[in-house]
């Protein structure tokens, strides 16, 4: 059964998707961006609707550890494994792009120590991985979200864009902590998402277009829906028994 925890807990498990994809942490030193310098707190919902039915042609990945996820037919999930234990699943499109990354056995933990201007691109809960008895406001949420400059460019260190399944409340106010994109699963922590990057994910904008100002576009993309739905369809595999 899965363990309960408190909001201190569930804080305390940080993850910042960079780029490359790779677990890391923003640098402290690398400073906060200036508060004015892009709207914070702005929703703009992609088009996939909360409770998007898995098309019936996708397949199905289950993990050694109990989740299971859909994902199209012409992508791959893969766990080539490891000596780090948990699930190291890789996702990648046709093209073999990455579009996502499921680990699993993390325990990882950071302060908020620096705040970011930010905007939330979509966001809505994943009722399957709720504790049971949880209150309504811990269930995991699936967020589309950015944190930095909105003219800069991107992703770096401290201007980026990512989605995934967090434990942490909706922001408010005008800053917000580093993208906490983990979920509480046995032994420790979780995560499902990918960092938004225009290299990867098909973006139909110009090139000269700010980086978020991409991401925002990307939210309405066709890719984004088969992201979002496959990262919404995680659940506990259904028992053997």
């Amino acid at each position: 059964m899965r363990r309960t925890a408190s909001w201190a807990a569930a804080f305390g498990l940080v993850l910042v998707l960079t780029a490359c994809g790779a677990p890391a942490a923003p640098s402290p030193s690398a400073g906060s961006p200036a508060a004015s310098s892009t709207a914070a707190g702005t929703m703009t919902p992609g088009t996939a609707t909360p409770g998007t039915a898995t098309p019936s042609d996708w397949k199905t990945f289950t993990t050694s550890d109990g989740l299971s996820f859909d994902y199209p037919p012409d992508w791959t999930a893969r766990d080539p494994g490891g000596a780090l234990g948990g699930a190291f699943v890789d996702i990648t499109n046709a093209g073999g792009k990455p579009m996502a990354q499921l680990r699993t056995n993390i325990v990882t933990g950071a302060e908020c120590s620096v705040r970011y201007p930010y905007q939330v691109y979509d966001s809505h809960a994943v009722q399957a991985l709720a504790e049971p008895g949880a209150a309504d406001q811990a269930v995991p949420r699936y967020v589309f979200a950015s944190r930095g400059d909105g003219t800069g460019p991107g992703p770096t260190q401290t201007t980026t864009a990512a989605y995934g399944i967090t434990m942490m409340p909706e922001e408010s106010g005008t800053l917000a902590c580093p993208m906490f994109l983990l979920f509480l699963w046995p032994p420790s922590g979780a995560l499902f998402g990918g960092a938004y990057n225009p290299a990867n994910n098909l973006t139909p904008a110009e090139a000269s277009l700010p980086y978020l100002e991409k991401a925002r576009l990307y939210a309405g993309t066709p890719e984004y829906r088969q992201i979002r739905t496959m990262i919404t369809s995680l659940r506990p595999a259904k028992s053997a028994g």
